[in-house]
């Protein structure tokens, strides 16, 4: 199911770019959130700060639904249905104050909650996981210290995500600092993730009888055991965890008032059980077998963002962000979004994302794959393809809050049609709801 979600997450970034830089050629001067006070006087070039106490400073909730539909599905060997409907809630509270040092410290808390129903489910397994579908529940908390003064924060975060098969721990460290003129920025961000996945097998490999006086091994047609003891069926690979660790590194700078620009970086390294059990894969002389992939897998990401103020009412957004693994998969992606103002309060932003890439070196569509590999996979994932993503939002933001309740500041409504050149097709459409 992880493609459900690595779409739903790519449209949120999509949907959250307008949040990236907007700035006027007033930028450099020093703000306060609402809520502190500042004095100051024509000849200070320094703030005084009224320090108050742990304040809310907003509320984000984010609702959407997902629609996907293609006939590569995973779960039967790169053939079959891949129908799936996710619906998902996300609730974020930003807590903010100044401590002793008049540093401002923001606390972020964070929860979501998803249910997806699919169709290939079903053949998934007989026991345990819910025939069609499953819920995932993904809390955050983080932590951040900004010291205006020095223009660096430093900050500390948590999450959690858990669904039937999988469990997932992650903590992050993040560190960013402006250059002397406050026109740049560079930033730092350190994470792991520790992952458990259940080994779920494909139901036909799972033994009639429940009744075992020890443990039974079953012989599937490839010749690969596969262990049942006492009813509770694990496949006889290997069970290491998944542990993912992500360095980012960005670099952000004002060329003037109306072009900035950003370069990122991502290293990542990936160690344990990286397939998934319940994958079939069908060779070329017909037998069948699951998913086998190497324990170790290193990415590499490298992203440009621009942006560009046409004037008072427009601004054109863009990202490029080529990729490269180990695996032999390659990428580009390229998108831009146009945001124009039709009101002061009421905003139009149409999008359109481009992405192509390269097959990994152990794919192999259904029944193209050799008995005599190592590793092998019939997940489209890691087919060659490429795929469109085209949308636009509307977002109101009127000062006297959104149908005259102050304490909504902001409506959004995004939409999104994705496709790919091999079938697979997918809507989602989101509200997001900004409360202060």
């Amino acid at each position: 199911m992880k493609k459900i979600y690595l779409t739903v997450v790519g449209f949120y970034l999509v949907c959250g770019m307008h949040t990236y830089a907007q700035v006027s050629k007033d930028s450099t001067i020093r703000t306060l959130p609402q809520g502190f006070s500042l004095a100051t006087t024509p000849d200070q070039d320094t703030v005084t700060y009224r320090p108050r106490r742990l304040r809310l400073e907003e509320i984000n909730l984010v609702s959407s639904y997902y629609n996907q539909n293609g006939n590569h599905s995973a779960v039967t060997g790169g053939i079959g249905t891949e129908k799936v409907n996710d619906f998902s809630n996300g609730l974020d509270l930003k807590l903010a104050w100044l401590n002793n040092s008049l540093n401002k410290n923001t606390l972020s808390i964070g929860l979501g909650i998803d249910h997806h129903t699919s169709a290939s489910a079903a053949y998934v397994s007989t026991t345990g996981a819910s025939k069609t579908g499953g819920s995932r529940i993904y809390p955050s908390l983080d932590w951040t210290i900004q010291n205006d003064k020095k223009g660096i924060s430093f900050g500390i975060g948590s999450y959690y995500s858990g669904e039937y098969n999988y469990k997932s721990v992650g903590a992050d460290l993040h560190f960013s600092a402006k250059t002397p003129n406050k026109m740049g920025e560079f930033g730092i961000k350190l994470q792991g993730y520790f992952d458990h996945v259940t080994l779920i097998y494909p139901s036909e490999f799972i033994p009639k009888s429940t009744v075992s006086t020890g443990p039974t091994y079953v012989t599937t047609a490839s010749g690969n055991s596969v262990l049942s003891s006492d009813g509770s069926s694990k496949a006889n690979i290997p069970t290491s965890p998944r542990n993912t660790y992500t360095a980012s590194f960005s670099y952000s700078q004002i060329i003037n008032s109306r072009l900035q620009i950003m370069f990122l970086a991502d290293l990542v390294t990936q160690h344990g059980y990286l397939s998934l059990p319940f994958h079939r894969v069908y060779f070329s002389n017909g037998k069948d077998t699951i998913e086998r992939l190497p324990s170790s897998r290193f990415k590499l990401p490298l992203g440009f963002r621009a942006n560009y103020f046409l004037g008072d009412n427009m601004i054109l957004r863009s990202y490029y962000r080529y990729y490269t693994d180990s695996w032999g998969s390659k990428s580009n992606t390229a998108n831009l979004e146009l945001t124009y103002k039709i009101s002061p309060f009421f905003s139009v932003s149409p999008f359109y994302r481009y992405y192509t890439q390269t097959a990994a070196k152990y794919f192999a569509p259904y029944e193209a794959a050799s008995p005599s590999q190592t590793y092998f996979t019939s997940n489209y994932e890691y087919a060659k393809f490429n795929s469109q993503f085209f949308g636009a939002g509307f977002r109101i933001a009127p000062p006297k809050g959104v149908l005259g309740w102050q304490s909504l500041h902001e409506l959004e409504i995004r939409y999104g049609h994705y496709k790919q050149n091999v079938g697979l097709v997918s809507d989602v459409v989101s509200l997001n709801l900004g409360f202060k």
